[in-house]
């Protein structure tokens, strides 16, 4: 939206730490979030590294990908008290948690498919 990258850089090296990144946090719903945490701060060290380029954008949206994800933990954690504590919603108490994998995966899979075909995502 306005942006503009440098297109002269040798990205090479730093979009293949970028799928690295990609993958971790595909995979940290599998590990109790601990990849994520390992991908942020790699993020967050390669934050410099890429500014200016199309790699800031999905630097920036995996950081905000995780960061709302905490977030919707704890909304999700006292969602599931409340329907745990019922009896109707006992049933329908594993929904809250779902979607937010399906949310996570989904904001995952986007840039994830979005840096495969060299644009910034947004």
């Amino acid at each position: 939206m306005g942006q503009t990258f440098d297109a002269t850089r040798d990205l090479s090296g730093d979009t293949r730490v970028m799928h690295i990144l990609y993958l971790l946090h595909g995979l940290a719903p599998f590990t109790m979030w601990l990849l994520a945490i390992v991908a942020v701060i790699v993020g967050f060290a390669k934050r410099g590294d890429v500014e200016g380029t199309i790699l800031a954008s999905h630097v920036s949206w995996l950081s905000r990908t995780f960061w709302w994800g905490l977030l919707w933990i704890a909304i999700c954690g006292v969602i599931t008290f409340v329907l745990v504590i019922t009896i109707v919603g006992a049933l329908i108490a594993w929904l809250p948690y779902t979607l937010l994998f399906l949310w996570y995966l989904y904001r995952v899979i986007k840039g994830w498919l979005a840096l495969n075909d060299g644009k910034a995502v947004a």
